[in-house]
This record gives C-alpha cells, sequence and structure tokens, in this order.
C-alpha cells in the first residue's frame, strides 16, 4: 500500500512533502523526506534522547551519497540551500519508494544498477542503522558517502562554529564529541573506509520552518568521508549511535527489528486471518508512541509521546490514547507499566499536563488529563480483569476525587451548588484547546465545559463500580454520580438542540458548537438521555465532521477560522477555532455506533483516515488538518 515508483519520487513537490519516521522507544527518532531534501530542523538520521524521553539531539543529519557506476557518477542525495537553489536533484534516480513495516527503503537506478537503502533504528538505544545493497548491476558500484553532523537541541538551529566539534578516528569509523562535556556519538561502518572531515556546510534551507515563521537557515558540519566499492550482491552498512560498541552486522540488526515488529503484529493477533495492510500499520504506529521514562526504583516506566516530532510526553494525550496503543494491540503489560508510570506523578489530586523537553519539573495546567485516567484505568480493567493493579491504583483515585471536591490548582473545585466541576482562571489553559500566545489564552473556556464535567461524571460512575468491585459498596460516588447527572442537563442548549460548550463562565453560558460535547455521548457512562446523545451526534455530523475529522469550532460561528497556517501566533489562533483534529474521529464513531448501532456506517467514517496513510507521514495518521 505504501510505495511510491519513480513517477512520483521524481516529483519534487510531492517527494519533498512525504515524511517518514522511525523510533527507537526512547523517544529518539530518525525522520525525513522521500527526496531526502531536509525541509523542518526536526529531521536528522539520528536525533537522540539524551535524557530518555526527552533531551532530544540532533547529532547525525544526512548522508549524502555518490554512486560511482561503469564510469558515470550518480548523486543520490538532495539538498535546498538559503539562495533557493535545490541541487543536487537526486531524487531522479529514485526508481521506487516503500516501506517495509516501519522502514523505509529507497531503491536508486544508476543505469543498469539497482542500489537498495535502508534505515531503521535499534529498538531501546540511540542508534540508527543505515544500510546499502546493490541488488542488480554488471560492475561493482562504488559509494562516496559524506556523513554531515551536528549537535543541537532538535527544536534548535545551528551556526557554523557554534561547537568545535572534535572528529576522530576510531576502529570502523571515526567518534565526534562536539565540545567539553558533550556526550560523543559515533559514525561506524562493517567494511566502508573512514576520513575524517571538518568543514562547515552552511546555509541549509528549511522550508516547513519557513512557513510556520520560524529560524529557517541551518548550518551543518561534514565530519567524515566513508567509501566502498560494491559488487553485485554486496552490502554496506553504517551506524550512527551514542555507543561507542553498536553492532556493525546490518543483517543481523534488520533481522532482530522484523522481528520485533512481528512480535508486535502477533500480539495483536494480527497475523492469523487476513487483515488490511492499513491496520497492520497502524499497529506498528502505535509502537513508535510508546517510550520507556525510568524512574527511581523502576527503570521500566512507560510513557507516550504525544507526538513526533516536537512534542515530549503529555497526560491528556497519553491517558486518550492508551486503551489504542497499548490495549487495541494486546499490550496489556505496557498499559499497566504506564497507569502506574503516571500515578507515581499525581500531585494535589493531578496528573501532569507535560514533561519538558529539557527534563524540567512536570507541568500540571490541565483539568482533563486527570479524569481521562479513571477511563484509561476502566479500559484496561475491563480489557484484563487485573484486580491487583487496581487495588494498588484505587487509593490514587480516591486522593484524585477528594482534591477535587475540595479544590485544587487553578481554580479547579466542584461547585458545592450544583456538584459540576468548575476550572480555571485568568491566564491558564486548561482543557485539551490549550493554545496560548504569551498571555493571550485563545480559548480559556473558564467555568464548567461540557466535557470536563461528561468525564466528571464518567470518573464518579468508575469510582462506584470500583468501590463496589472492591469493598461491595460505592454509597458515595453514586450519590456524587447522581448530582452530577441531575445537574448535567443545565448544558442543554434546547434552542439550538445540542450542548452548550461551557456555563457559568465570566460572561455566562457559551453557545459556542464544539465537538466537545461528542465526549458526553462516547464515554462509557454518559450524562445525556438517549434522544440527545443522537442529537448531539447529528449537530457534530451536519457542522463539525470531516474526512479526516471534526472541526474544532462549527463554520458559521464568528470566531471561526478555516486555514491554519503561517507563523506561531496565526498558527495558535487558528489551532481550536476551525482546525480538523484527527483524534475527535474515534469519539465521533464510537458515539455514531453508540446512538445508530451501524457497525458498518461507523467503518465508513474511518475509511479516510486509512487511506492518509500514505498522505504525509507515511504509516501514520496526521494531528491535524
Amino acid at each position: 500500500m505504501l510505495e511510491f515508483g519513480r513517477d512520483l519520487c521524481s516529483d519534487a513537490r510531492f517527494s519533498t512533502e512525504r515524511e517518514w519516521l522511525v523510533t527507537n522507544g526512547l523517544g529518539g527518532y530518525a525522520s525525513g523526506t522521500v527526496a531526502g531534501v531536509l525541509t523542518r530542523r526536526y529531521h536528522g538520521l539520528l536525533i537522540a534522547a539524551l535524557q530518555p524521553p526527552v533531551g532530544r539531539t540532533l547529532l547525525l543529519t544526512k548522508l549524502d551519497e555518490v554512486a560511482t557506476y561503469d564510469g558515470r557518477a550518480y548523486p543520490l542525495f538532495a539538498n535546498r540551500w538559503s539562495n533557493g537553489q535545490l541541487e543536487p536533484e537526486g531524487y531522479h534516480h529514485l526508481e521506487r519508494f516503500h516501506l517495509e513495516g516501519t522502514t523505509p527503503v529507497w531503491s536508486y537506478a544508476c543505469a543498469d544498477a539497482l542500489l537498495e537503502k535502508r534505515i531503521w533504528m535499534q529498538h531501546g538505544a540511540n542508534t540508527t542503522y543505515i544500510r546499502y545493497v546493490l541488488r542488480r548491476g554488471r560492475d561493482p558500484l562504488t559509494l562516496n558517502i559524506k556523513a554531515i553532523a551536528n549537535y543541537r537541541d532538535h527544536h534548535g538551529n545551528t551556526g557554523a562554529g557554534d561547537w568545535p566539534m572534535r572528529v576522530e578516528q576510531v576502529p570502523h569509523g571515526l567518534r565526534i564529541t562536539a565540545h567539553d562535556g558533550a556526550v560523543p556519538f559515533y559514525l561506524l561502518s562493517d567494511r566502508a573506509e573512514p576520513t575524517p572531515r571538518h568543514e562547515w556546510y552552511t546555509g541549509y534551507s528549511l522550508s516547513i520552518e519557513d512557513y510556520r515563521g520560524l529560524e529557517a537557515v541551518d548550518d551543518n558540519l561534514y565530519a567524515g568521508l566513508f567509501q566502498a566499492t560494491l559488487q553485485p550482491g554486496g552490502s554496506l552498512t553504517l551506524v550512527a549511535s551514542t555507543e561507542a560498541n553498536p553492532g556493525l552486522d546490518g543483517v543481523a540488526a534488520y533481522a532482530e527489528r522484523r522481528a520485533y515488529e512481528a512480535q508486535l503484529l502477533e500480539r495483536a493477533r494480527l497475523t492469523r486471518a487476513p487483515v488490511p495492510p492499513e491496520v497492520q500499520h497502524l499497529v506498528l504506529a502505535a509502537d513508535q508512541f510508546i517510550v520507556r521514562r525510568g524512574l527511581p526504583g523502576d527503570a521500566e516506566g512507560r510513557s507516550v509521546i504525544a507526538g513526533y516530532p516536537w512534542f515530549s510526553d503529555w497526560g491528556r494525550d497519553t491517558m486518550i490514547s492508551l486503551p489504542g496503543l497499548a490495549l487495541a494491540t494486546g499490550r496489556h503489560d505496557v498499559a499497566a507499566r504506564i497507569l502506574q508510570t503516571f500515578a507515581q506523578f499525581v500531585d494535589q489530586g493531578m496528573l501532569p499536563n507535560r514533561f519538558p523537553d529539557a527534563g524540567e519539573a512536570p507541568e500540571y495546567n490541565t483539568v482533563d488529563a486527570t479524569l481521562w485516567y479513571f477511563e484509561a484505568l476502566r479500559a484496561y480493567h475491563a480489557a484484563t480483569g487485573d484486580d491487583a493493579l487496581l487495588r494498588d491504583l484505587f487509593p490514587v483515585l480516591q486522593e484524585i476525587v477528594d482534591w477535587h471536591r475540595r479544590g485544587t490548582r487553578y481554580g479547579i473545585q466542584v461547585d458545592p451548588a450544583d456538584g459540576l466541576l468548575y476550572a480555571g482562571e485568568a491566564g491558564v489553559q486548561l482543557t485539551w484547546m490549550d493554545a496560548k500566545v504569551g498571555d493571550w489564552v485563545v480559548t480559556p473556556r473558564t467555568g464548567k465545559a461540557v466535557e470536563i464535567n461528561a468525564l466528571w461524571h464518567n470518573a464518579l460512575r468508575i469510582m462506584a463500580a470500583f468501590a463496589a468491585h472492591l469493598a461491595g459498596s460505592s454509597g458515595q460516588y453514586e450519590a456524587l454520580a447522581e448530582r452530577v447527572l441531575t445537574s448535567f442537563a443545565r448544558f442543554w442548549n434546547g434552542a439550538a438542540g445540542y450542548c452548550y460548550d461551557v456555563i457559568d463562565g465570566p460572561d455566562g453560558d457559551d453557545p459556542a458548537l464544539r465537538p466537545n460535547q461528542i465526549l458526553a455521548v462516547c464515554l462509557a457512562h454518559s450524562p445525556l438521555a438517549p434522544d440527545r446523545q443522537r442529537a448531539v451526534v447529528d449537530a457534530c455530523a451536519r457542522h463539525l465532521l470531516t474526512s479526516h475529522g471534526l472541526r474544532s469550532l462549527a463554520p458559521f460561528e464568528p470566531a471561526y477560522t478555516g486555514h491554519y497556517g503561517g507563523d506561531r501566533r496565526q498558527r495558535d489562533a487558528a489551532y481550536h477555532q476551525g482546525t480538523v483534529w484527527g483524534w475527535l474521529m474515534g469519539p465521533f464513531v464510537r458515539a455514531h455506533l453508540r446512538v445508530y448501532r451501524d457497525p458498518a456506517a461507523a467503518w465508513t467514517y474511518l475509511q479516510p483516515l486509512c487511506q492518509h496513510l500514505a498522505g504525509h507521514g507515511l504509516g501514520s495518521l496526521s494531528e491535524i488538518f
């Protein structure tokens, strides 16, 4: 399914817009375009997580390969420079690009020779493999490979000479140390001849960063040359790693990678019957987001990257996605680890919103992440029946409910007048609609937000069920839930035929049609009567639904913005004011299925997303549209 031929690969616009991603389970990754042109500051062949899963640092930016065959040189790489020139244009030699699992594979035609290249990462290590195989040819082919290196935060830019970048020859390759105190990294090969170099290449133009209104010129160091001649059928492996002695056997390393992915498919029970290839891709893509977050006394803690390339792990995103990433894929042990890990960070009854990239203390400015934790644990227990974990975590849940009843950070507190959950104060964004530019909170949603109270009701019902299961008594939680259920009727906007987005806000009730109310239908315990559930689904279908998700605001609303793009202020101003969000398709489909009980119809809403697997981030799904 994810395969492109010469007609598309040689189209500069197509091949520079399609991006690939490989990951290592630590938060590290490698990413780039099909054409090999750098368009983001986040493109590189080794972006290592030096403080897993954060501290992500660009080490090996790219490899500039020139193949010489039958007396002719074929540049296989491409660069866009700050003068606007695209040179060379190596993608014109690209015969085929495809994904093998998550591994990108390029096939370059040089006359009658066919050179194949693969890139993958070793799971659990900051190590990237690049392997070349001469699949076809009458004569030998010589490869001259320039290693282009760096040492910067993946959010940053480099100016030539920012670091000394000491390049030293070691057995099988080169060691690069950016400066005193820097983590050294290694560029090694099983058979290529390495030669140290030290020349700054300046003026790489990053077109996506330019579009986003950010610094768009980067410099990189030409750190070394690797040379080898391949006979027909021969191979060459290059390894970039923070480890001094990674394995150099490319055949064995790739077999290990393929076995790992085969195990993921087996655990998801996808190998026992014909399964659509897009579903297999999604299982493998799901694994890319699960990362290790070691804790004192527990090196095997787990978390979830909120999105590549720029996000770290976020509590909200982790709990929303946990059932899909770890339960639907049969990885119940991973789900348990994630739940246990986040329990260690509960503070004043709140889960962290995010863990900063540089490893600072977690931030707690979220009202919904904590409430999603209840739903994630409910889904886990329903899938596994694991009473032991439930017993361990139940006191944490009790503490969370108690804190919310008496009040915690940012004005988050149950209103004693109606039992609903109020949240918000000036200058703080607490719901998933959390864009903020300077002191401007774009969608503050202060007050009683519809999805927050749907989640609060759901959490109390879950607590009642857990209490009854563990202790045989659910009294206080049932009573709290019943009060929320009664008060939730206040969200109903009879004139519009759907829910208010926020009630009791500083400016009264907000009738804007947003997708948040779909959560009041799709959660395990809905606070809406069946006729109102259907009305919400129909309103969202009529005004918010698109092929790839739900709009964050209805087009008829005055604040609606129909295009996402431009600099940061323009982008953030549109982020939740009309931009389509892919994650909302899940709640919509579950809500539609609950209301209409038509699985065939529900499935049709997902098909465009399956097709999108080949549309941009290859083998995965975009965040927004």
